[in-house]
């Protein structure tokens, strides 16, 4: 089931999604507002894990669409998310070794869009990103992938170090882009592996960086000091396929 980005506003709307179990990603609540209605659409947002945001009157007028908020207004995803076994199960149906994306708090939906199509096309079998400080599937998302969600398994997770960890007990290797790693060229690529690519300004943090198995740079001839984010896991997925397709 997919399902269009909506922004839903109003008590009576917000709760109502939360309870049919629409995947909401982020609850905007007026800060300081302490109605019971309120509190119990917190409550059901924290059930679901979405994130919760205070913020001034003035922002949810900017927000609204209506201009009846209820000191609420809901954003919910344009995508169902799926389940990292989901994504397992993909590769499993199609007897290839895993291929994940993995990306540490994208923010930019144009990058997390534009990622999500190169790992479509790349033949990947899914893409997992966290829960918190990091871009969801909002219809921007869905407009820059060209199309891939529709084909392409999101997964949404509250702890990536753990989701590493567990999959290496499946004998998943992890490689991430680090401009201090190896030579792209140099790394055996090949088998199940997971592709590590971090936020647009910091690169991926120092704790998932840690739960890695290797850590990729790729060569940089220019003036300036890094890739795009979107680009950068392009050009690295594409090594990846390179070496599993055993060309030279």
């Amino acid at each position: 089931m997919r399902y269009r980005e909506l922004t839903i506003e109003g008590r009576n709307a917000v709760l109502e999604a939360f309870r049919s179990g629409r995947p909401v990603d982020k609850l905007f609540v007026l800060d300081g507002c302490k109605d019971g209605p309120v509190m119990t659409i917190i409550r059901e947002a924290k059930k679901q894990g979405s994130i919760i945001s205070f913020v001034p009157k003035e922002r949810l007028d900017q927000m609204s669409e209506t201009g009846k908020h209820q000191s609420v207004i809901a954003q919910a995803a344009a995508y169902e998310y799926a389940q990292v076994e989901d994504i397992l199960e993909a590769a499993r149906e199609k007897g290839e070794a895993p291929f994940l994306f993995l990306l540490d708090g994208i923010e930019d939906p144009h990058n997390l869009g534009a990622i999500i199509r190169t790992a479509n096309l790349a033949g990947a079998h899914g893409v997992i990103i966290p829960k918190h400080r990091a871009a969801g599937l909002t219809a921007v998302v869905a407009r820059t992938s060209a199309g891939a969600l529709n084909y392409t398994p999101v997964a949404k997770v509250t702890n990536l170090a753990s989701v590493i960890e567990e999959l290496k007990k499946q004998g998943i290797w992890f490689v991430c882009a680090d401009m201090g790693g190896e030579l792209m060229y140099r790394l055996n690529l090949t088998g199940p592996v997971g592709l590590v690519v971090g936020n647009e300004g910091k690169g991926v943090s120092r704790l998932i960086r840690e739960k890695c198995d290797m850590t990729a740079a790729i060569p940089m001839k220019g003036n300036i000091d890094s890739l795009n984010a979107s680009v950068a896991a392009g050009v690295l997925a594409y090594e990846i396929v390179r070496q599993r397709l055993c060309l030279p």
